[in-house]
């Protein structure tokens, strides 16, 4: 176990745990709403600290990440725990688990890095579960990784304190953020959190200049109200810009949400209409087969810039950082090494 960062003790006896806004009060022997940091002795251990249940090499596009290093690869790593109680939560095995080391596996952030590269990984994840349970491991995992030229990503829910959040994210050079739904009766019901907490981090983000996109998981009758959705678009314009790119994704029942059915595809092909009709200029859609709306279009003339299919990389139509039909520059993040995949293939890429 590591010694935890972010906790100071308390005139009862408690450690009030601030890494995130469910300020956890610990007495001795106690675990977080996260299970995976708990009161020994008087200090809060990070009990996931380079213990994760969950490694793989993914596509980028997976997390999803649309503008971020495209085509690459990402070692992505997940530890049990997490700070919210999604009634819905589609990676639960993981969120809902507690610290149990014979599941787990030793990897310090050294090893971890090592091998990232020795499976030409551009960049780190963290990932599957919430990473922000896990900010020592992240925040180790990340400066390792900028030191050997490899980029960093959370895929996060976001709730996390601003007095966390610049060292957790002091590394970090991008992420999603899985803005569940834009209403507070949905947050405090179906997620036991708070919205107002997310939308602060969102905003922070994008002030501290991390590349920022946001997944919306689209439920049926909870949260795909025609209204609630362009509400939510209108903040993200007014807040963040029209060049977020914005990820409606598809629900299928799971964990304790079994009594509703999965997200249509004309429900999301709506969802994405309307983003577009407040405004925004980058809008997918996730978990259903769909070369348009998984399509980078140009902002400026519409040209297909980087095509789509699942998590592969179609065609790619961008010299220099910019559009090929019109000279237009092209809000991606393409990094230090100009290779992608293209279907099974690795291409050079002319920017």
């Amino acid at each position: 176990m590591k010694e935890a960062l972010f906790w100071e003790p308390m005139e009862d006896g408690r450690i009030h745990c601030y890494l995130c806004p469910r300020h956890c009060h610990l007495r001795e022997g106690q675990t977080g709403f996260c299970y995976v940091r708990r009161n020994e002795g008087g200090k809060l251990y990070a009990l996931a600290y380079a213990q994760p249940y969950a490694v793989h090499v993914d596509p980028i596009e997976k997390k999803p990440l649309f503008h971020f290093l495209p085509g690459t690869t990402i070692f992505s790593l997940g530890t049990a725990g997490c700070n919210m109680g999604c009634k819905f939560c589609q990676n639960w095995d993981l969120s809902k688990a507690q610290y149990d080391q014979g599941r787990a596996f030793n990897l310090p952030p050294g090893q971890a890095v090592e091998l990232a590269q020795q499976h030409g990984c551009a960049s780190l994840a963290y990932t599957y579960n919430e990473p922000t349970v896990f900010a020592e491991y992240v925040m180790d995992l990340a400066r390792e990784g900028r030191k050997r030229g490899l980029k960093s990503a959370m895929v996060t829910n976001g709730y996390i304190t601003q007095e966390a959040l610049p060292q957790v994210y002091e590394n970090i050079d991008a992420a999603n953020v899985d803005l569940k739904a834009f209403s507070e009766d949905f947050y405090r019901k179906l997620t036991l959190s708070h919205l107002k907490p997310v939308l602060e981090t969102l905003k922070e983000l994008q002030r501290r200049k991390v590349w920022l996109e946001i997944t919306n998981l689209v439920i049926p009758t909870l949260n795909d109200d025609p209204a609630e959705i362009r509400q939510m678009c209108e903040w993200i314009l007014e807040n963040l810009g029209d060049r977020v790119p914005l990820h409606f994704t598809a629900f299928h029942p799971d964990f304790k949400l079994l009594d509703k059915p999965r997200t249509s595809p004309q429900t999301l092909r709506q969802a994405r209409r309307t983003a577009l009709e407040v405004g925004l200029k980058y809008v997918y859609l996730g978990n259903i087969l769909d070369v348009e709306s998984a399509t980078t279009y140009c902002p400026e003339c519409g040209a297909a810039l980087i095509q789509r299919g699942w998590h592969d990389v179609l065609a790619v139509n961008v010299r220099d950082g910019k559009c090929t039909q019109c000279g237009a520059d092209t809000d991606i993040i393409w990094g230090e090494a100009p290779s992608a995949r293209v279907g099974r293939r690795w291409i050079r890429m002319g920017y």
